[in-house]
């Protein structure tokens, strides 16, 4: 049901209304092409026909490139919003520090983002968070040659720490008097320790037990340390799009209660754990 988007351009238009002709439809678009914004169920989109996800790319499980198309936690969630609003989600990949000014999502480039992110109070002041939908903790994974056995270990022994740019899992560890290595993904942290640029990365828990299902990671690398910090994802909208963050945390209560939620949890991340699926409210 998702493609990603190649291109970035908007087209507006107008709607004509001719004499005598009484509109009365769920949904409307106001240039008739499919190519301006429209209106459906009373949320605002920035296409006609599509609901447009901003995400950075590769943060599997929740959301990567899978036999050529984009796939994974969020993906299948947001596909559930855009079901019930009768359209098909569209997915733009952007720098992940867009997610925290919530440029794109003013400049009307996309209408959410969905990228494993944190609730914060700073992001709060430039965006609007859905409902919690996952909490997360972070993971300390290491070398099983290196000989460190905790995140305390890693600074004791002089080891160099890796960390993805601009998240919560960075930002723990500096707070904590790290001097993390910064890499731009997941992907990159992860790739950083393979080859042995650091010896250990902090990174969100999930993200790890996917990449330890593949046997000749699991072989080399191990979890010495979770890091329970209390973090909790949402999805974000434009400050104010109340409609579409109502939109969003309509279908996540649906699916928890209908199971849905159960059968994309066990498919992306592993065998479901209600406390991290249903996490108090932020």
């Amino acid at each position: 049901m998702t493609t990603l988007l190649g291109r970035r351009t908007r087209a507006l238009a107008a709607i004509t209304v001719t004499a005598g002709l009484a509109l009365v439809a769920g949904c409307s678009s106001d240039d008739g092409g499919g190519s301006g914004k429209t209106t459906v169920k009373g949320v605002h989109l920035a296409k006609a026909g599509q609901l447009t996800t901003c995400t950075h790319l590769p943060y599997p499980p929740f959301q990567s490139e899978v036999d050529g198309k984009v796939q994974g936690f969020d993906v299948a969630l947001i596909d559930l919003v855009a079901k019930d609003l009768g359209v098909e989600q569209k997915i733009l990949d952007t720098p992940f520090e867009n997610f925290k000014t919530g440029a794109f999502l003013n400049s009307g480039e996309c209408d959410l983002a969905a990228a494993g992110m944190t609730i914060t109070d700073e992001r709060k002041k430039n965006v609007d968070f859905s409902a919690p939908y996952f909490e997360a903790t972070q993971a300390v994974l290491v070398d099983k040659d290196s000989g460190i056995t905790s995140l305390a270990d890693v600074k004791a022994k002089g080891r160099k720490l890796g960390a993805q740019a601009q998240t919560t899992g960075e930002d723990y560890v500096k707070e904590k008097g790290y001097d993390p290595i910064s890499f731009e993904s997941s992907d990159a942290v992860l790739n950083g320790l393979r080859t042995g640029q650091v010896k250990a990365v902090v990174i969100d828990y999930p993200v790890v037990q996917g990449w330890l299902k593949d046997k000749a990671n699991a072989d080399k690398f191990k979890v010495v340390d979770n890091l329970k910090t209390g973090e909790e994802y949402g999805f974000t909208v434009k400050k104010g799009n109340t409609a579409l963050r109502d939109a969003i945390d309509k279908a996540l209560k649906q699916a928890k209660a209908d199971g849905t939620y159960k059968k994309i949890y066990e498919k992306w991340i592993g065998p479901y754990d209600a406390s991290v699926a249903s996490p108090a409210a932020s």
